[in-house]
């Protein structure tokens, strides 16, 4: 547990230090927002029923773009093989880098989305549904994310290739999250998809610390 708290605030120092890498992927899911009440135009009914796709796949797509660096700061400076020689276990230091980046990049989107959501017309108990699909779902797009950034550690062109590894399973997160907040709004309620989300949130913190610290072994060697 010492070596995970030191892992994880070790990562938030860092991450504190260079505001502009983790304020892009903010910037980016406001911006991305913003722009379909724009493009649509008012209809509070239109807006309302594609309001909780449009920031559920905007969240995706900002937790994609800051996956990138989650080991290659660290790998390019030889950190990474330090830690990883350590005596402690490299699934931990998986886990522990996973959770900080939740908390550095995940957390703030849960801080924004509400607000975007008023853009959408989007009600206090809609609202409440989202924040709490982000709250369970972000984690899970962070663990996932670990394992495609591990898998692509010092390759070109890795930003690409996480995209395409790891897209397809952040579509069952973005189905479950936004169906859950669409069956708030149709009035059939939500804890189905809530229920499946928190399930598939379980799986991810059983298996994918165990299979990014396997291919950060692969990667490395």
């Amino acid at each position: 547990m010492k070596f995970l708290a030191t892992v994880i605030q070790r990562d938030i120092l860092l991450a504190t230090r260079r505001r502009g890498d983790w304020l892009t992927a903010q910037f980016f899911f406001v911006l991305v927002v913003s722009m379909f009440p724009l493009g649509i135009g008012p209809d509070p009914a239109v807006l309302r029923m594609i309001g909780p796709g449009v920031i559920w796949v905007a969240a995706l797509l900002a937790t994609l773009l800051s996956m990138s660096r989650l080991y290659a700061d660290d790998h390019r400076d030889g950190t990474l093989e330090q830690m990883m020689l350590s005596p402690y276990s490299n699934i931990v230091l998986a886990l522990g880098k996973s959770i900080a980046h939740w908390i550095i990049n995940g957390i703030p989107l849960l801080v924004i989305a509400p607000l975007l959501g008023i853009q959408f017309g989007l009600a206090g108990k809609v609202l409440w549904i989202l924040m709490l699909s982000l709250a369970i779902g972000t984690p899970i797009l962070s663990l996932l994310g670990s394992i495609g950034a591990a898998l692509t550690l010092g390759l070109r062109g890795g930003g690409v290739l996480i995209t395409l590894l790891i897209l397809p399973l952040y579509v069952p997160v973005l189905i479950f999250g936004a169906g859950a907040v669409e069956g708030t709004l149709a009035g059939i309620g939500a804890e189905a998809n809530l229920s499946l989300l928190g399930a598939f949130l379980v799986l991810s913190l059983l298996l994918a610390p165990w299979v990014s610290a396997t291919a950060l072994k692969i990667s490395l060697e």
